[in-house]
């Protein structure tokens, strides 16, 4: 008989008691190998734990974080929305509800976020290593939100045919001088300073004084008012913070402002098509753009222009929506396909050029089979900027 196999369980949960009796909940994301990428169960487990530390009047801060030294998330769960996208498709199924695993997923995963931007209790998110897609998602909405050297950011979507979601469009759309628009546009990744400047993280601390902010955390007097706690992480975390270099999103705002500054998506894309900066983070991000989906540039674009006058509840129901109609009738298929099933790295985008993505071919994304009060997201409360 052999022996029975232990299975880690994809999320720990651990309570660690300070000096006075108050206690910190740490929630680790445990699936490295992966580099965290958030699963369904992961998004459950995690709002289960969050809901009942948010009603434990003990529970002063509560800390996420990733296993491993890599990331803290890196994504979502590409492979099952893949499956369920091949499943929907090959049924001939022409309702975007009817792909029951997807609407789950981004339903639990978007109300998880969101839940994350209202908690009542200060959230310590330790950003270290890859954070992109799901994790910043995440990350975004945490109250206190650490970056260290090994930091990564992107909103890298378009390489996969999808957009920035988990709140992307909310918190792209509130970005000064079209950095946003760009960030959407070329998925450029984002380094510790940069995710400051992106307003995606508040400090930057060295990852060898992570186990020293922990203990901090335990010598610290946590009040019972969540603002005056609030105020004693930030403090905390202030003293250990390290004031770093501006990196290229920074010390290029100005030329990105320039190159994302006309209202109309082509010629936005025309402009940074035409660029002949020799900057390699400018040629990357310019590159990524040129291999990516047409069709995810358009609808990252549509959603950030309609985002700036919407709360972020509003957000999420209209990318929820959109999201369902990606995993129907979008690239999200292919992009997933090319990228992690055949690795061929050739996706066959369609609409195969940005002329064919226009503002007409995008409306059908954000049709919506929901009459207000019966959309899955409809209880979230507004959270305006």
């Amino acid at each position: 008989m052999n022996a029975p196999v232990d299975i880690e369980p994809s999320v720990l949960f651990e309570e660690r008691t300070a000096h006075n009796g108050k206690r910190i909940g740490i929630a680790t994301l445990n699936a490295p190998k992966t580099l965290n990428g958030l699963s369904l169960e992961m998004a459950t487990l995690l709002t289960e734990r969050f809901d009942a530390w948010a009603d434990d009047e003990d529970v002063a801060v509560v800390v996420l974080q990733g296993a491993g030294e890599k990331a803290l998330c890196a994504g979502g769960d590409l492979h099952g929305l893949y499956r369920s996208m091949r499943e929907y498709r090959e049924a001939g199924k022409t309702d975007i509800r009817q792909n029951t695993y997807a609407a789950e997923f981004f339903e639990v995963e978007y109300r998880l976020d969101h839940r994350i931007h209202t908690y009542p209790k200060p959230v310590l998110c330790w950003g270290h290593g890859i954070v992109m897609g799901g994790g910043i998602g995440l990350m975004s909405g945490a109250s206190h939100r650490v970056v260290t050297e090994r930091s990564k950011l992107a909103f890298p979507e378009i390489t996969v045919g999808l957009y920035p979601d988990v709140g992307g469009s909310w918190l792209l759309a509130r970005l000064p001088d079209h950095g946003g628009l760009f960030l959407g546009l070329t998925g450029a990744l984002l380094n510790a300073s940069d995710a400051i400047a992106a307003k995606l993280a508040d400090w930057q601390l060295a990852e060898a004084d992570r186990e020293t902010v922990y203990t901090e955390l335990l010598s610290t007097a946590w009040k019972d008012d969540d603002a005056v706690n609030a105020t004693l992480l930030a403090e905390l975390l202030g003293g250990r913070a390290v004031t770093p270099e501006p990196g290229p999103f920074r010390r290029h705002a100005a030329h990105i402002a320039q190159l994302c500054s006309a209202g109309d998506l082509d010629a936005v894309i025309a402009a940074i098509h035409a660029d002949t900066s020799d900057d390699p983070w400018l040629k990357a991000a310019r590159d990524t753009l040129v291999a990516g989906s047409p069709g995810s540039a358009r609808l990252a674009f549509e959603l950030q222009r309609r985002a700036k006058d919407m709360s972020l509840a509003e957000v999420f129901r209209m990318e929820y929506g959109v999201s369902l109609h990606c995993a129907a009738h979008g690239d999200f298929e292919e992009g997933i396909r090319a990228l992690l099933i055949d690795k061929d790295r050739s996706p066959r985008w369609n609409p195969a050029t940005q002329h064919e993505a226009d503002a007409r071919w995008s409306e059908r994304f954000f049709t919506s089979p929901w009459n207000g009060a019966d959309h899955p997201l409809a209880d979230l409360t507004p959270k305006h900027s």
